[in-house]
C-alpha cells in the first residue's frame, strides 16, 4: 500500500466562515457528550493542567464561553486578569482563568453541564461577531506563568476566534479523558481537521524541512521541504507536546497556542 505524503504548504489553514463554526460547536458537542457521562467522583479528579480537577476545568470553560458570548462579560474578565496578573506571574491569561474557576466553582456537574449547551451557541455566535477592524490586533503572550518557552510572542485576535479558542475546547476534552482514564472517541472529519491545522501552524513557525507521521485516526504523513527530520508521534500526543503539556525536543520546542 502506497503512503500518500500530504505537503503543510497545501494545508489550508482554519479561517473565519462556515468551517470555523461547524468545527468549534463540534469541538463543544464532543465535550459536552463525554462530560454526561461521567461518574460524580470523576470530577474530583487532577488533570494535566496544574492545581485544576476535572471539575476546575469545566469551570473554566463555562467562564470562558460565557465571555465569549458576551462582549461586556469579557471585557469585565479580561479586566480583572490585568489587574491581577501580577499574582499569576505576571500572566494576565492565568489570573483570568483562575476567575473564571472561582466563579464557577459552586456549580455542580449536572449545573456546569447545563450552563455548557445554554452557553456553546451563544459562544460561538460571538465570537464570528467581532468585527474585522478587531480581529487585525495583536495581542501579546505574556511569557511566564503557563506559557511554555516556544510560544509564539503574540497572537492575532482573529485567530485566537476562529482557531485556538476551538484548540482550548478540543485539548481540554483529551485532558479530561486522560484524567478519568479513556479514550476519546476520534472523529477524523473534526478532529483530524484540527490537528492537520495545527500541523500547517507549527511548520509555518519553525519553517525547517520536516517529515511528520503522526498516527491514530485524526493523524496523517505530512512533509515540508526535503530532507527534513523525521518526526513519528500519535497525533494526539503530539498537539500535547506542542501545547507544552509534554515533553518534546528539536522541532517539537516549537510551540502553537491552545
Amino acid at each position: 500500500m502506497t503512503t500518500t505524503h500530504v505537503d503543510i504548504a497545501n494545508v489550508p489553514r482554519i479561517r473565519r466562515g462556515p468551517e470555523a463554526d461547524r468545527l468549534a460547536a463540534a469541538a463543544y458537542e464532543q465535550l459536552i457528550a463525554l462530560l454526561e457521562t461521567l461518574p460524580a467522583d470523576a470530577w474530583r479528579r487532577p488533570t494535566d493542567c496544574e492545581a485544576w480537577t476535572v471539575h476546575d476545568m469545566v469551570a473554566h470553560l463555562v467562564g470562558a464561553a460565557r465571555g465569549h458570548a458576551s462582549p461586556l462579560e469579557f471585557i469585565r474578565q479580561a479586566a480583572h486578569g490585568q489587574q491581577h496578573k501580577d499574582r499569576f506571574d505576571g500572566n494576565d491569561m492565568d489570573a483570568m482563568n483562575a476567575y473564571q474557576v472561582r466563579r464557577n466553582a459552586h456549580l455542580t456537574p449536572t449545573e456546569l453541564i447545563a450552563a455548557l449547551q445554554t452557553l456553546a451557541p451563544r459562544a460561538v455566535r460571538g465570537r464570528r461577531r467581532m468585527p474585522g477592524v478587531l480581529r487585525r490586533k495583536r495581542i501579546p503572550m505574556a511569557p511566564s506563568g503557563s506559557v511554555p518557552e516556544g510560544t509564539p510572542a503574540d497572537i492575532g485576535l482573529g485567530e485566537l476566534l476562529d482557531v485556538i479558542l476551538t484548540r482550548d475546547v478540543w485539548l481540554h476534552r483529551i485532558d479530561i479523558c486522560r484524567a478519568v482514564d479513556r479514550r476519546p472517541d476520534i472523529d477524523v472529519d473534526i478532529d483530524g481537521r484540527i490537528v492537520a491545522d495545527v500541523v500547517a501552524d507549527w511548520a509555518a513557525r519553525h519553517g525547517q524541512p520536516v517529515q511528520l507521521e503522526l498516527t491514530g485516526p485524526a493523524g496523517g504523513h505530512y512533509v515540508q521541504g526535503d530532507d527534513g527530520e523525521h518526526i513519528h508521534v500519535d497525533a494526539v500526543e503530539f498537539c500535547r507536546i506542542l501545547s507544552g503539556r509534554a515533553d518534546g525536543d528539536g522541532l517539537l520546542g516549537t510551540k502553537v497556542v491552545f
